[in-house]
């Protein structure tokens, strides 16, 4: 039943449908607009939403009324968006959830109730926890570079949420709607959802398990793209490889070291001045020449296109575009211009079926210099110089009518990336129908897996992003996107050896393995930490190459099936509540990787938590503290194969090895997926697909094929099993693929000497291994080591992160109840600074910075850290952070420049000093975000982005008191201070964030006349 407090436009498009013209489509969606128009304009209703079957049993699509599923925008997520609109004939289910709804001035909310200990997963590229109860995303694809845990928009937009029940049935809720949405988990076992009405909601399920809601799922917006088998190895990658010469440097390295890599990336450094499509004559002179010699060691060469179009009369790809009319138009209908790399750039309107055809042609013509894949970058698209960090809002795109239409920017912007993603991803097959594209994008959306990779963005070189890059990578496996992982090492900041190198150790197992790194940072190839590192780096892709027929067999599945390849821990056993919540171990099929990703996490030291039933532990005589253990769930078995450079190295009659762990029953299975390894022949037949069968049988365990698929005619080679033990110990048997093959057993007694022998070797291995230095590799000015480990402080409303470093910054600063994380950034820059002069940069945010003192809350009233860094001339930079216990709300700052040890003959005062608070907030809103304040003179004041830099000083400084106002959230962040104390106060937008900033008079101090800033912020909720 429907509730409603206004009444509904309806309309039957058939009555607007009287001769197929070409201008049918268009006009029933101009007339279904103007329907929504008049839906959100002041309509007020609430109630359940109505149901249809759709696809398949237990897939619901959901509606707000009639009306509204008659006016839908056409779906962009589904692979075939007819599919959403076509209900299916005699059910045999009916949904067990139905969500309510709520419309408001012109936001639909959408809220679905579940059951007390259920669990939430999904939401697309997200940072922060695997299990996401708590947390509140907003999906606008964003340059989110130094994302932090609390970062609530990244790079992607998945509207998608995997319900896990407390009975471990599982479903699948999607939000169909490509405009900004929000995705509100806070309240616990309840469902959220508001954007933009009208949108259909589809749920998928309840499903036996979580597998099975996303090979549903799957069947709905498309299963990920069968990747050629190299593009499953390492790829090393950097901004930039600034010439041929460099690249060839780095790939002879890879190989004289015995590293195992398949591919190497090109950054925008290659092209002619940033103009896609081209090539830097002098630094790249001859890219087939350079490609030709990869290939003859075994690399492949990926290649940088970003959306931006330089705009120059004369560059071929400008003058193209604006022949054929190609461009994103601004609301005035001119083509729109924004800053990128080249400098002013118009961008591809790829809505349109003739922009994607004409950038697939440039791509195919590209292909021609020996391009192996593309890497599509700044496609959410990223602006320069703006505070949205975007185009604006109000752009148009004049989008094919099964698109949607004609639509402002705000309509399709989530979907920019993924629609040049598919456009690449044509232009690769028209260059060569016979190989499989392979493209990597940075942005994307629902159904993205269709066409391109991804990874995870610009994280940093830290601890924390090392161990959230697990949740990261698996939450998109989560979310349809199997082919995903992190730029290993960290791309912003400077890892250190034992950081690099246990990242390398998670790393090679992720579904897709590259290490990259930012300019201006030190070199992070796997041999740039010292010899202990590059022997770990090593190992950890070797092990990756031995496993490489696994990790292409659970490709092959999520090909076909849409089972996904990385899953969590938690996918063996539902119902065990502890597990999911698990973030240091996940699975690759049957196949459990346990890592240690704190810097002072012991790998052997911690307890491995596991599922219930058999894990047996293994490695390749190759355990260390600072690579993962690996176990084999009872029951399974996996292909190996032998540790290639790279993966054309391998041949067909090479051995196979089969790791075999038997379940409780004496039984085990598993599969091995083969083909060419590239080319479309799979599709038709060509391929083999072997399902193994072990079976204990008294004191024998026979080996043997169970069943086949596919014409490929099995390979003439070895076949090596080894049967786990446990404690790494295993019998082993050799014989012929495809023959049964029986294994004797030991005795009780004889299996518990090989396994207590196995497990002493182990352990020899384990203490007796090199270890990566611990070392920060961060030197103080005196040579001093610091540390860059945040110090938590978690009390009351906030969790703060400071680090006792150079600039002694806060790193983040979280109000707990809201969730709301207004500050973060890395360790070395940004995030909040003081310095010492008028000077932007002046001293004080360079130094270093020691922690003289903290205190507990409960050893007295408030809870505090003091910091304070030597800022030359005598002069000390103090600060104390507190909490305090009777009003947890707010968190103090107190500042002070003090004079330590200033010379009698300056009369003991300083140089001028001014003491200046300078804290950068994120902006999560940035076209719903301003400052607002009450002048100490009456006057009232909004200042918005627009308005760029301002300096409020005399009567026109806030009275005490400022704030930033997020109207997304529905909160502003509130700055108090002593106005005796700040003589200026100063606002300065930036790109995504805003200072600001607190002034003191600008004056000589002494040791009795010191210069003090004390302030304190709250979070209060606005009307």
């Amino acid at each position: 039943m429907i509730f409603t407090f206004a009444r509904e436009n309806t309309v039957d498009p058939s009555s607007l449908v009287h001769h197929h013209s070409s201008n049918t489509l268009a006009v029933v969606f101009q007339e279904l607009h103007s329907i929504r128009e008049r839906n959100m304009a002041g309509c007020v209703g609430l109630g359940q939403m109505i149901f249809e079957p759709i696809l398949e049993e237990r897939v619901f699509r959901f509606d707000c009324s009639e009306d509204d599923r008659n006016a839908a925008f056409p779906s962009i997520s589904f692979e075939n968006p007819k599919i959403r609109d076509t209900p299916i004939a005699n059910p045999q289910k009916t949904p067990t959830h139905i969500p309510t709804f709520e419309r408001v001035t012109g936001q639909q909310i959408v809220n679905i109730e579940f059951p007390p200990s259920t669990s939430f997963y999904g939401t697309g590229e997200v940072s922060g926890q695997l299990e996401r109860t708590g947390k509140r995303v907003f999906t606008w694809n964003t340059d989110a570079w130094g994302y932090g845990a609390g970062t609530t928009s990244l790079y992607q937009s998945h509207p998608w949420i995997l319900v896990l029940l407390p009975n471990g049935e599982a479903i699948g809720v999607l939000a169909d709607t490509t405009r900004r949405c929000e995705i509100d988990l806070r309240k616990e076992s309840n469902i959220k959802l508001v954007s933009s009405s009208s949108y259909p909601v589809i749920t998928f399920g309840p499903f036996a398990s979580p597998t099975d809601v996303l090979a549903s799922f799957s069947r709905a917006v498309g299963k990920v793209f069968m990747p050629p088998k190299w593009a499953l190895g390492y790829h090393q990658c950097r901004w930039s490889y600034d010439s041929d010469a460099r690249v060839r440097e780095i790939a002879r390295t890879f190989r004289e070291k015995k590293i195992p890599c398949d591919v190497i990336w090109m950054d925008i450094d290659y092209m002619d001045g940033f103009r896609c499509f081209t090539f830097d004559k002098e630094r790249f002179p001859d890219p087939k020449s350079l490609v030709n010699d990869l290939h003859q060691s075994g690399f492949k060469a990926i290649w940088m296109l970003d959306p931006g179009i330089k705009k120059e009369n004369g560059y071929y790809v400008y003058d193209s575009g604006s022949e054929n009319d190609i461009w994103t138009q601004t609301a005035d209908g001119k083509p729109y211009a924004g800053e990128v790399w080249p400098g002013p750039c118009v961008f591809p309107d790829y809505t349109q079926s003739k922009a994607r055809l004409w950038w697939a042609n440039l791509v195919k013509d590209f292909i021609s210099n020996g391009v192996d894949g593309i890497w599509n970058d700044m496609n959410e698209p990223a602006v320069f110089k703006t505070v949205t960090k975007t185009m604006p809002e109000s752009n148009i795109h004049r989008g094919d009518t099964d698109l949607g239409g004609r639509q402002n920017h705000s309509h399709y912007h989530n979907v920019y990336g993924m629609l040049m993603a598919q456009s690449t991803y044509k232009g690769m097959k028209l260059a060569d129908e016979k190989k499989r594209p392979f493209v990597l994008t940075r942005a994307g959306f629902v159904g993205s897996q269709r066409y391109a990779a991804t990874w995870t963005g610009d994280n940093l070189s830290t601890w924390e992003h090392l161990h959230m890059s697990i949740p990261m990578a698996i939450q998109l496996g989560l979310s349809g996107q199997p082919l995903a992982g992190p730029d290993i090492g960290g791309y912003a900041g400077n890892a250190t050896p034992q950081l690099f190198g246990r990242w390398m150790g998670v790393g090679s197992m992720f579904p897709f393995c590259r290490g990259h790194s930012e300019r201006d940072t030190t070199d992070h190839e796997p041999w740039s930490f010292g010899d202990e590192c590059e022997e770990v780096c090593r190992v950890a892709l070797q092990r990756r190459y031995r496993i490489l027929p696994l990790i292409y067999t659970l490709f092959y599945f999520a090909h076909t099936e849409g089972i996904p390849v990385a899953t969590p821990t938690f996918f063996a056993d539902t119902k065990d509540l502890e597990l999911r919540t698990h973030e240091n171990s996940f699975m690759l099929g049957p196949l459990l990787v346990y890592a240690s990703t704190g810097k002072d996490q012991e790998l052997y030291e911690m307890q491995h938590k596991l599922p219930k039933g058999i894990w047996l532990d293994f490695d390749f005589e190759d355990s260390h503290p600072d690579l993962p253990a690996l176990y084999l769930k009872g029951g399974s078995i996996i292909p190996v194969a032998p540790p290639h450079q790279h993966v054309d190295e391998a041949t067909p009659t090479d051995d196979l090895s089969l790791l075999v762990a038997l379940d409780e029953h004496g039984k085990a299975e598993g599969s091995l997926y083969e083909d060419d390894g590239d080319g479309y022949e799979y599709t038709k037949g060509g391929y083999l697909l072997t399902t193994y069968f072990a079976e204990r049988k008294s004191s024998t365990v026979v080996v043997k094929v169970s069943k086949t698929e596919g014409s490929f005619t099995r390979p003439n080679r070895r076949l090596h099993v080894q049967l786990l033990l446990g404690k790494c110990a295993k019998i082993e048997a050799w014989g012929t693929d495809g023959e049964v093959l029986q294994i004797p057993i030991p005795s009780e007694n004889e299996i518990s000497e090989l396994v207590l022998a196995s497990e002493k070797r182990s352990k020899f291995r384990i203490e007796s291994a090199k270890r990566i230095p611990e070392s920060d590799g961060a030197l103080g000015h005196k040579g001093t080591e610091l540390s860059q480990t945040p110090v938590e402080m978690k009390s009351g409303d906030w969790l703060l992160k400071v680090v006792p470093w150079i600039g002694g910054r806060i790193i983040s600063m979280q109000h707990l109840p809201s969730g709301t994380e207004w500050l973060h950034s890395r360790v070395d820059v940004n995030g909040y600074e003081e310095y010492s002069g008028v000077e932007y940069r002046s001293a004080g945010c360079s130094e270093e910075y020691s922690v003289i003192q903290r205190d507990l809350e409960q050893a007295g009233e408030l809870e505090s850290l003091n910091l304070e860094g030597d800022i030359g001339g005598g002069l000390i930079l103090e600060r104390q952070i507190y909490v305090s216990r009777k009003n947890p709300k707010l968190f103090g700052i107190n500042s002070a420049i003090v004079a330590r040890n200033v010379g009698a003959g300056s009369g003991g005062f300083s140089r001028l000093v001014c003491l200046r608070v300078h804290p950068m907030f994120n902006l999560l809103h940035p076209t719903e975000s301003y400052v607002a304040f009450t002048a100490i003179g009456g006057s009232h004041h909004e200042v918005w982005p627009e308005s760029g830099e301002q300096l409020f000083e005399g009567n026109l400084r806030p009275n005490g008191e400022w704030m930033l106002v997020d109207k997304g959230l529905g909160l502003a962040l509130v700055n108090l201070f002593d106005i005796r104390e700040v003589y200026k106060c100063l606002v300065h937008w930036g790109t995504g964030m805003v200072n600001l900033e607190l002034w003191s008079e600008e004056r000589p101090v002494a040791k009795e006349c010191p210069l003090n800033i004390r302030h304190k912020y709250e979070v209060r909720a606005i009307p």
